[in-house]
């Protein structure tokens, strides 16, 4: 029973470090905000679904489709705010994406219906047993790529003049641009490599269970409670911690209730917040 769940929360963790690392890198690296994340992500699960039962793609050629398409609109939501993230209006760009969620969501539900949908993964049938424990493939693709897309956003932002030109436009838009900087390009690159990020957690997450519309503003929740709880912009942390949250709540669902899972996971932010406001893994 503890091995399963151990099992079960590394893969729920993983799954929520997926979902997690385009926020953190728009909110830490870019000083951007985006409250649609979650429909972001609940648009990238649907049209993979879609992309597998109407135009007949195996699942692995329908991530990318899905990927890209919700980049695009990514690409889309930021041109319209561009006025508002050069002028840093965060309180603005609070509202519009939360606009943007609501609308994401209501469109959502006119083109997918409000039935719950399972997306059929070659991967979920596919695995090994460890004990009582069952670590499907798609449990495997999913840390795999948690841990390689984390490994590779760290890379570029670190390493790299890509990640020397966010962190200068994070740092004073309005004296990168005097140095020649375009800053409009770096926040719209930023975005869409968010929005693929979601797309992608949704993709490959998404075959672990039912998915609905409705699902947007939950991952939301937890996109939140692993940036606050990692540290605001720690990339690392925020792998680390969306695992542990994951084992976490596995646990609490089995042993005390699924039910007040996300109550709990609350319950250790405040207790974080109080103790190491400025979250687990900052220095």
């Amino acid at each position: 029973m503890i091995l399963a769940q151990l099992v079960n929360g590394l893969a729920l963790g993983a799954g929520y470090a997926l979902l997690a690392v385009g926020w953190t890198v728009l909110l830490g690296a870019a000083r951007l905000v985006n409250f649609a994340h979650g429909q972001l992500y609940m648009i990238g699960a649907f049209l993979t679904f879609l992309v597998i039962t109407k135009a007949g793609l195996p699942y692995l050629a329908a991530i990318p489709v899905a990927v890209v398409a919700v980049a695009v609109l990514g690409g889309i939501m930021q041109l319209l705010m561009r006025r508002l993230t050069l002028d840093q209006n965060i309180v603005s760009l609070m509202l519009v994406t939360l606009a943007f969620g609501y609308l994401l969501e209501g469109g959502g539900s006119l083109l997918f219906g409000g039935n719950p949908q399972v997306i059929d993964s070659p991967f979920q049938n596919a695995g090994m047993s460890i004990g009582s424990a069952r670590f499907t493939g798609q449990d495997l693709l999913i840390v795999i790529l948690a841990f390689a897309l984390y490994g590779v956003t760290w890379f570029v932002l670190g390493r790299t003049n890509i990640g020397r030109l966010v962190r200068g436009v994070a740092e004073d838009p309005k004296l990168a641009q005097l140095y020649g900087i375009d800053a409009a390009k770096v926040y719209l690159g930023v975005f869409v490599f968010s929005a693929a990020c979601a797309a992608l957690a949704g993709a490959v997450v998404a075959p672990r269970s039912p998915i609905l519309t409705s699902i947007g503003f939950d991952q939301l929740v937890i996109t939140f409670l692993v940036v606050v709880l990692a540290g605001i912009g720690y990339l690392t942390g925020g792998l680390f911690v969306g695992l542990g949250l994951g084992v976490f709540t596995a646990f609490f669902g089995a042993y005390v209730s699924p039910a007040y899972s996300t109550a709990a996971a609350f319950a250790v932010l405040l207790v974080v917040l109080i103790v190491r406001p400025q979250g687990l893994t900052a220095r």
